[in-house]
């Protein structure tokens, strides 16, 4: 599976971590940034984790800041993205089963490398229930 990875300086090396082990588990990887420690504003790279996933250049998308927080508001600002905040794998599988999510967020300051994975892992072989779900999941991009 092909997936997008962003984040800001503050998860650069939960980032770099995840994209390792994504690559050993036999996923094709796109890290989009940032590559140094230098600041940088995650809604740049939020709008740009969006862009590839609606356009299906990536599958799904990992997008993550210190708390996981701004850089899910801007990847959600993508109305053909739904991006869920998560901190543990029930939240990552529900957000797939329920919500059809094709992104997560994660908090670097707030998670671990083990949670994240569980979390990722979750996310990833969860698929969508579709069903009554599926008309909730329409209205997410079609609010009328």
């Amino acid at each position: 599976m092909k997936i997008a990875l962003a984040s800001d300086h503050a998860a650069l090396e939960l980032k770099a971590q995840l994209a390792e082990w994504l690559m050993e588990e036999g996923h094709e990887v796109a890290d989009l940034g940032p590559n140094a420690p230098d600041s940088v504003d995650y809604p740049d790279f939020g709008y740009l984790l969006a862009g590839v996933v609606a356009d299906g250049t990536a599958v799904r998308g990992i997008a993550i800041c210190g708390s996981g927080i701004g850089i899910s508001i801007s990847v959600n600002r993508n109305p053909a993205v739904r991006c869920a905040l998560v901190s543990e794998p029930l939240s990552a599988a529900l957000a797939r089963e329920h919500n059809d999510a094709n992104a997560i967020a994660l908090g670097a300051r707030l998670t671990g490398l083990d949670m994240a994975k569980a979390c990722v892992k979750a996310f990833l072989e969860t698929e969508f229930a579709g069903g009554r779900h599926q008309r909730r999941v329409d209205k997410l991009s079609n609010p009328s």
